[in-house]
């Protein structure tokens, strides 16, 4: 049996490309899975997701956002709040996701001791 391979040129492909490069992107995948439980202000997200930037955690939520996949509501409140929660596709993509991520949490301990013993092999 033969199968036919995309064009990897086409308006199809490249469309795809940029889908999957958004929900691959490690920032992205975090977020999600973190607003999976209800909607979050920006530096609860911060707070909840070590090691981003602001700038970083603004581009990301704008790219988010772009996507369909989350959605801002900004409260008229001094100071300013601001809530980031999923739509029904960011939901739908946190399906998606959401067991990558227990996977991972699950595994964290395996894989942290497997790279260790890698590293003194070849170190």
């Amino acid at each position: 049996m033969t199968v036919k391979h995309p064009d990897h040129a086409s308006p199809d492909c490249r469309a795809i490309s940029s889908v999957l490069a958004r929900v691959g992107d490690k920032w992205s995948v975090l977020i999600i899975v973190l607003l999976g439980d209800g909607a979050k202000r920006f530096n609860e997200i911060k707070r909840a997701v070590g090691g981003i930037s602001q700038r970083m955690l603004t581009l990301t939520l704008r790219g988010l956002e772009r996507d369909g996949l989350v959605t801002r509501t900004q409260f008229p409140t001094i100071p300013p709040r601001v809530d980031y929660e999923l739509t029904d596709l960011g939901r739908s993509l946190w399906a998606a996701v959401e067991p990558l991520g227990a996977w991972a949490q699950g595994h964290v301990t395996h894989i942290t001791k497997a790279r260790a013993e890698f590293d003194q092999k070849i170190g």
